[in-house]
């Protein structure tokens, strides 16, 4: 059965993905099943998205509910569970308004512009410039495409937008140097994600708030991966205490149903007015009812504690792995690495056939982005399978 499916994508879908050879058809909390019955365990979530585990209750629960009422409608009118998120998101964040759409790529092009008019409304129409980072992840649209300073993803693209300056990640001084009279914002993954789940110094962030205090221009922050308790806390500008201007949202926020936000503060938003921007799919009744439920839960008291907790545990237990092949192990929350001296390709397919399944990026990082309600002893089986596969590399 598996391989039906397997031929039918093969035929019929775009070959967008390098898919691995199996067909996932049901889940629950952080177990997968293939089409065969065969049983994994997810240390992907989704790409970073099933931060509850796949079909939390309250979250399926409230699906149900909403379907049965309403699914979509135009906001051209009032939609009850949008308003009741912004008002959810808001008391959460250092935002005062939020603009809904339908995808982390989205969120960021919504950021982009929303810059760019901040600054055309004050008469400075030539300030339209943003920097990014080395190794920076965006989206895959062309103006996220563009903000994304990764040259493998725009082989076959160009010519790519213009508007946008590139600088090394963690790095002030070169940020810094990099400011012109054309900048109008600093955009930046408070961890880097596909870039190989690189983490700044503790002072990275509050050092790029100061340097866009100085200048007078925006700091956006792309929490579309390291949003909702995936870093400790619901946000990662909570965990390095510098609120930026702009945040970007998408992902985690209705434990597995497309949505994306763009959330700022009252003074940025205030350049989005009718006809600026729209998303005939945002903030629509299901995915917000949807993202209504997961916060309810991110937010229970200890939840996130005791994620915080088995986090902590699990980057021990990497660390403990004894391997030459592993350069380091690191990581921030429920967001960990390990990165190898080879390519990690082989052994994503190994725990794969041993029921794990686990993400290689930048060709030799094991990312480990599993949901949250994670256990210990999970945890304790992919070491173990782990430890063998680097072992069999290793010996390659």
């Amino acid at each position: 059965m598996n391989k039906n499916i397997i031929q039918l994508t093969k035929k019929h879908v775009a070959g967008t993905y390098g898919r691995y050879p199996i067909a996932l058809v049901k889940g629950k909390g952080s177990k997968v099943w293939d089409k065969s019955g065969k049983q994994y365990i997810d240390f992907v979530s989704g790409l970073a998205v099933d931060n509850l585990g796949h079909c939390h209750p309250a979250v399926v629960s409230a699906i149900k509910k909403q379907a049965g009422k309403l699914i979509h409608v135009s906001n051209l009118y009032h939609i009850e569970p949008q308003s009741q998120l912004a008002e959810k998101l808001t008391s959460l964040s250092f935002a005062d308004k939020v603009f809904f759409c339908n995808s982390g790529t989205e969120a960021n092009e919504a950021a982009i512009k929303l810059a760019r008019k901040f600054f055309f409304d004050q008469g400075k129409t030539q300030q339209t410039e943003i920097i990014t980072m080395h190794n920076s992840f965006h989206g895959r649209t062309l103006g996220s495409l563009s903000a994304t300073a990764q040259k493998k993803f725009h082989t076959g693209f160009k010519p790519l937008l213009p508007g946008f300056k590139y600088v090394p990640f963690n790095n002030l001084p070169a940020t810094r140097k990099a400011i012109t009279k054309k900048t109008c914002a600093i955009m930046v993954e408070p961890i880097q994600g596909e870039g190989g789940v690189n983490i700044p110094d503790p002072s990275y962030l509050k050092g790029l708030k100061k340097i866009c205090q100085e200048h007078g221009i925006l700091l956006i922050a792309d929490e579309v991966q390291t949003g909702f308790g995936r870093t400790g806390k619901l946000f990662a500008y909570e965990v390095y205490k510098a609120k930026p201007d702009i945040m970007t949202l998408a992902k985690a926020m209705a434990g597995g149903v497309a949505i994306g936000a763009m959330a700022g503060t009252n003074r940025v938003m205030k350049s989005f007015v009718p006809g600026t921007h729209a998303a005939t799919f945002g903030g629509n009744p299901l995915a917000c009812s949807a993202a209504l439920a997961s916060l309810q839960v991110l937010t229970e008291k200890n939840f996130l504690s005791k994620a915080n907790e088995t986090a902590t545990y699990f980057l021990q237990r990497l660390k403990e792995i004894d391997n030459p092949i592993i350069k380091e192990a690191r990581g921030i929350g429920m967001f960990l690495a390990l990165e190898l001296q080879k390519p990690g390709n082989d052994i994503v397919i190994d725990c794969m056939k041993q029921g794990f399944l686990i993400n290689c990026i930048q060709q030799n990082i094991l990312r480990f982005i599993p949901p949250l309600i994670i256990t210990k002893k999970e945890i304790d089986s992919l070491v173990s399978v782990l430890s063998n596969s680097l072992a069999k590399l290793n010996n390659k």
